[in-house]
């Protein structure tokens, strides 16, 4: 109690001076000091609000920070992806006992699995300091000094042993802050991540990032004594012993010199106008509606008894616009041997899809829509495009 009593004055008096920003110009190397913070949070929504909230208020010139946290399961795609390509979303609620979320941060990258075996990473700089590769020669140096493991940095700057993949890496960079962070994976549940990035094979076209398939490992199938408890001290103390601007060795002399660890409490109490900003990544808006426009296409071969003639299989193609995470077009290509004036309900169908979301919503909607049609051309079409909402 008493640490986070500390660590609670520290950081109020900490909100207050960084409630105006003053950017003079670049700090010498000697005048910097570093901090990490531990988040005591676990969920998803309120540790992206946090990496935020520090990203626009604090000024980094004279103090860097390495943010420290967990999350409970969830998938976390990047500001430019598509979920639906990424992520295996209808089942994301069933995966774990209480589901796994769905998160997109405000940095590029690829898409990462959380859960509490792994370790995130936020390092923050001013722009004119940000260095992917001085923060991950940190995460390399203290595996090696605390471990015993080597570590690569690949030409992607992932971080790798014997070529398996244990962390990727995205970043931020604005005027005049930015930040990089990684995920670590030290004992994740490998089952239940491949569940939650398992995709079927869908017809999507889309200009939004896709990830990059890699093969992974944990850090404990490397030495089993490895935890997140002890990587957070071990990368806490190699950050602060390391100079802010240069990959010498300060030792223990030089993080004696730092501000510490600080257990920090991401609440609107301590960091004022966090909720407002957690309240937008836990939006549908925001983790769906974000989604660069996209096509996703699919066929169905009509049955004999549908077909105005008989002879080979056709197929009936269904393709929908989704736009902001909307449905904004639907197009079905009817083969010519299916009779025309069996689609009576086709315009009812579509016009029901229109500006809804591609989600739960527009599904509901074609199963009301469904139940209520008699004629069978109809239902055969009504079903084609349920099947299309659902398969992703």
């Amino acid at each position: 109690m008493a640490l986070v009593q500390r660590a609670y004055v520290k950081i109020s008096s900490f909100i207050t001076r960084v409630s105006v920003r003053c950017y003079t110009k670049s700090a010498n190397e000697k005048d910097i000091k570093k901090s990490v913070y531990i988040s005591q949070s676990k969920d998803i929504y309120t540790n992206l609000a946090l990496e935020d909230w520090i990203y626009r208020n604090v000024d980094f010139k004279n103090h860097h920070i390495l943010m420290l946290w967990q999350s409970d399961p969830c998938v976390v795609i990047g500001r430019h992806q598509n979920p639906w390509v990424e992520a295996n979303v209808p089942e994301l609620p069933h995966i774990t006992e209480q589901g796994v979320k769905l998160a997109r941060r405000n940095s590029g990258g690829g898409t990462v699995y959380h859960d509490n075996g792994n370790l995130n990473l936020t390092f923050f700089t001013p722009r004119e300091h940000y260095n992917r590769k001085y923060n991950l020669e940190i995460i390399t140096r203290s595996l090696f000094r605390e471990f015993g493991l080597i570590a690569d940095i690949s030409p992607r700057e992932d971080l790798t042993i014997r070529n398996h993949k244990f962390s990727g890496t995205a970043s931020k960079l604005g005027r005049p802050s930015a930040y990089h962070h990684c995920t670590l994976l030290v004992n994740a549940n490998k089952v239940e991540l491949g569940l939650a990035l398992q995709k079927l094979d869908v017809d999507i076209k889309t200009n939004a990032t896709k990830s990059i398939k890699s093969k992974i490992m944990n850090l404990c199938e490397e030495n089993p004594d490895i935890s997140v408890t002890k990587l957070i001290k071990a990368i806490g103390w190699e950050y602060m012993r390391t100079p802010a601007l240069s990959l010498a060795d300060g030792g223990m002399e030089l993080a004696n010199k730092q501000k510490g660890f600080q257990m920090v409490n991401p609440t609107n109490m301590w960091f004022p106008g966090l909720n407002e900003i957690r309240d937008q990544y836990v939006s549908w808006d925001w983790c769906y509606g974000k989604t660069p426009k996209f096509h996703i296409s699919k066929s169905f071969t009509v049955p004999e008894s549908l077909a105005h003639s008989f002879g080979s299989p056709c197929d009936l193609k269904v393709t929908m616009t989704v736009e902001q995470g909307k449905i904004v077009d639907v197009t079905l290509f009817v083969p010519q041997n299916i009779s025309p004036e069996g689609f009576a309900g086709e315009a009812n169908v579509v016009t029901s899809l229109i500006g809804q979301r591609f989600s739960e919503e527009a599904l509901n909607s074609l199963e009301v829509l469904l139940s209520g049609l008699v004629n069978d051309k109809d239902k055969f079409v009504t079903e084609c495009l349920r099947q299309v909402m659902s398969s992703v």
